[in-house]
């Protein structure tokens, strides 16, 4: 018995030890917290009822593949909502009626060798010599997914096999 009080003993030291620590390092990052408050800027009006005037500086419009971007992930979204959905060919023709250059694209299939609907499907705009607009739709994808992604060091946008655009 001695031997099962000393073991709760050590226990208790312990939990006491562990709380003390946990309560320092609160306390230490509170301070820190309370020492690195941000400054906030005054402003001061120079007529008392006028309203103080906020400069944003502009941000920079996005540019190549980054302002392609909203065009296909709408292309994608248009396609995604129709009945086609599950159809890469479909996506493919849709981005190329939209402009987009059939030569520089990529899917892969849409059928699985046994012949199952794909549970994901991937098709990709090669933009330049370093950017792809990759596009990812089905139902493992849950909604159209849509990004700007570096081209693979073969040149590819997609990993793995394709099906050739011959259409």
């Amino acid at each position: 018995m001695r031997h099962r009080s000393s073991v709760s003993v050590r226990r208790g030291a312990q939990s006491c030890w562990l709380l003390g620590g946990a309560g320092a390092l609160v306390l230490a990052l509170t301070a820190c917290g309370s020492m690195t408050a941000p400054a906030t800027p005054s402003v001061t009006p120079s007529h008392p009822s006028a309203t103080p005037e906020i400069s944003v500086a502009p941000s920079a419009a996005p540019t190549g593949a980054d302002a392609a971007l909203a065009s296909f992930a709408e292309v994608t979204a248009r396609v995604w909502a129709s009945d086609s959905r599950a159809q890469g060919r479909a996506y493919i023709d849709a981005l190329e009626q939209a402009g987009f250059a059939k030569d520089s694209m990529q899917v892969t299939a849409d059928r699985s060798t046994v012949g199952n609907a794909a549970e994901s499907l991937q098709f990709s705009v090669a933009w330049d010599d370093t950017q792809c607009l990759v596009g990812q739709v089905g139902p493992s994808t849950g909604e159209p997914v849509t990004a700007v992604l570096p081209r693979l060091a073969d040149g590819a946008c997609l990993v793995g096999g394709t099906q050739p655009i011959d259409w």
